[in-house]
């Protein structure tokens, strides 16, 4: 786990040398010509973020902090992926702007049975991240992908790795990840993840 936020921090910091680029799954954007709970179908316009945020808290910090206030978003869904089915419980705890960047953070509770993450929350069936959740501004008609910290094929999500993630009943998760930041005016957004749904109209902080 220590490795997995040195490396999203490292990456974080690449952000101020244009190393998160604006591609789809690479932390850009993008316009969103289908309705908002569909797969997109545009292309990208923008680039990812190009400010450091080294002077802020990195995601470990801000992991530990949302889990101590109140849930913003909620959902429960019944979850099965390989061979497991059970309950669970998805609180949105932030979503956090910072400067160019947007940090999101929510937990995953198994409330019955248990609840395997896995590749449920990536792109394919080998990936083992939460990179398949965006944001979705639909003013604005723009999905926002997770950042990557590298422009090539083997560049690395900028969140959380979920392999060997298996819940029990009662047993919970914390997850996060680093997406470019909309508009400043844009002050509310709908997130999607895999497996989970769709959260609408989670505040901005």
């Amino acid at each position: 786990m220590r490795k997995t936020i040195a490396l999203a921090v490292a990456a974080v910091a690449l952000a101020g040398c244009g190393a998160l680029p604006g591609r789809q799954g690479g932390g850009g954007e993008e316009r969103q010509s289908q309705a908002v709970v569909e797969s997109p179908a545009g292309k990208q316009e923008s680039t990812a973020p190009q400010e450091s945020p080294s002077s802020q808290e990195s995601p470990a910090a801000q992991q530990q902090s949302a889990q101590e206030s109140a849930p913003i978003a909620t959902r429960e869904v019944e979850v099965s992926l390989s061979g497991d089915r059970g309950k669970a419980r998805a609180d949105i705890n932030e979503l956090k702007r910072q400067g160019r960047t947007l940090t999101l953070t929510w937990r995953v509770t198994a409330t019955d049975g248990r609840v395997v993450l896995g590749t449920g929350l990536g792109t394919g069936p080998t990936d083992y991240t939460v990179s398949g959740v965006s944001l979705i501004d639909p003013v604005n008609a723009k999905r926002y992908r997770v950042a990557r910290n590298g422009p090539g094929q083997d560049a690395e999500c900028v969140c959380s790795a979920t392999m060997g993630n298996r819940l029990e009943t009662g047993e919970a998760s914390t997850l996060y990840a680093v997406f470019a930041a909309p508009p400043p005016d844009v002050t509310k957004i709908n997130i999607e993840m895999p497996m989970i749904g769709v959260f609408t109209d989670v505040p901005i902080s």
